[in-house]
């Protein structure tokens, strides 16, 4: 690629090494003597212009099922678009937005993978690495797994995305744990899910009535407790709900509503209040269940473009605030639960596998009123369509071969 050192010839270069950190070259008094060739590599990253690159620690690739990295889902810049990226990776394919794999059945293995981010003069900006975990197809058994989410778990669609890979899949059977399940003619689809919930919300909101007018009134963790006070009780829930057993695998995407009205004053204590409530939820799910394994699925991105963000907010909220919370919370997680599975934590990447453009719903409309031209805009800005969501299935149903691979 153009961004290799050895395409940077400076033989002829009439700017002393003085140019390429921005200062005035001295002037030259007599024509040097001929040298050969020399490759300068890339300027060193550039402190003053942190992009801010972060990847997961791992992409969990299913043979036959396409596994994703988008780039502009990796940095936090107004102008993705500005950037070079370059990904170093015995598979896949890099294309213009993203990195693309498809295994294949003998693909299984680990595999290196790192990402190079290069700006304006062949500036690198920033490198980051994360492997792509191939898992072997034959890798089987049972599990059971509650789902905990927002919106985006209840939409049910990447749970769904779940059960469909399960049900193609003879090797993996995966049974769903919840008390919600959106469609009486599968109730095999379940999951906790809840539009507009937080951490918080799981953790501490108790309501006598379970359900108001078809939707979850109080957390289904939170009981009357015997001294007549709200109480948190993970173990209850499971003693109720799962035959008194713990899940052999919990997950949980949260964080989009606790950080949505964040700005850059109230960003850091909103990002540790989250956390804090997650850790609440985490603590509880590994006391009741020393093995199960725990996911963190990552905040997924928002839609694009602003334009979903005018549709459903007006002026109230910009795709760059929401962006900076969004990649910020991403980062705490990663720093609280990366690094820990052999605890039975990972940290999943449902944050760089959707697609911000095609993976989110969108409109044909004029492009003003008195245009005859049509354009596409995005029309929705937290909440993917049925592809994203999907993406997001897949990524899930990677790990879950990987903990039945992992198993003796």
């Amino acid at each position: 690629m153009w961004q290799k050192a050895a395409r940077m010839a400076m033989a002829t270069a009439a700017l002393s090494a003085a140019t390429l950190l921005g200062q005035e070259p001295a002037p030259m008094t007599e024509k040097p003597a001929p040298t050969a060739p020399e490759a300068a590599a890339p300027a060193a990253p550039e402190a003053a212009f942190d992009i801010e690159l972060q990847l997961p620690p791992c992409l969990y690739a299913t043979p036959g099922l396409e596994c994703n990295l988008y780039f502009e889902n990796t940095v936090l810049v107004i102008n993705p678009a500005a950037l070079a990226f370059d990904v170093t990776c015995a598979r896949g394919a890099q294309e213009r937005e993203r990195w693309t794999y498809t295994p294949a059945a003998g693909d299984v293995g680990e595999y290196p993978l790192t990402l190079t981010v290069y700006g304006e003069g062949n500036r690198l900006l920033a490198t980051a690495s994360t492997k792509v975990r191939v898992v072997d197809p034959a890798a089987g058994g049972a599990l059971s797994a509650l789902i905990i989410g927002d919106s985006l778990t209840n939409a049910s669609i990447y749970p769904l995305q779940v059960l469909e890979n399960s049900d193609a899949d003879d090797k993996l059977e995966v049974t769903l744990i919840g008390t919600n399940i959106p469609r009486k003619d599968n109730p095999r689809l379940r999951h906790e899910g809840y539009g507009g919930w937080t951490a918080v919300r799981f953790v501490s909101h108790y309501d006598a009535e379970a359900w108001k007018d078809g939707r979850r009134a109080g957390s289904p963790f939170m009981f009357m407790g015997e001294d007549g006070k709200p109480v948190f009780d993970y173990a209850r829930y499971c003693r109720e709900q799962n035959e008194g057993k713990a899940p052999d695998v919990a997950t949980i995407l949260l964080g989009c509503n606790d950080t949505f009205g964040a700005t850059e004053e109230t960003q850091a204590d909103v990002i540790a209040a989250c956390m804090a409530n997650m850790e609440i939820l985490v603590n509880a799910i590994r006391a009741f269940g020393p093995d199960t394994a725990i996911g963190i699925l990552l905040p997924a991105p928002p839609a694009g473009t602003q334009d979903a963000f005018g549709v459903n907010y007006a002026c109230n909220q910009t795709r760059w605030q929401y962006r900076r919370n969004q990649h910020r919370l991403v980062r705490a997680m990663i720093e609280r639960y990366g690094g820990r599975e052999a605890e039975g934590i990972a940290v999943l990447p449902s944050n760089v596998v959707v697609d911000p453009i095609y993976g989110f719903p969108s409109r044909t409309v004029k492009a003003n009123a008195r245009s005859s031209v049509e354009v596409v805009r995005l029309n929705n800005g937290v909440h993917p369509n049925e592809c994203g969501y999907r993406q997001i299935g897949d990524a899930l149903y990677g790990w879950l071969k990987a903990l039945a691979a992992a198993k003796p």
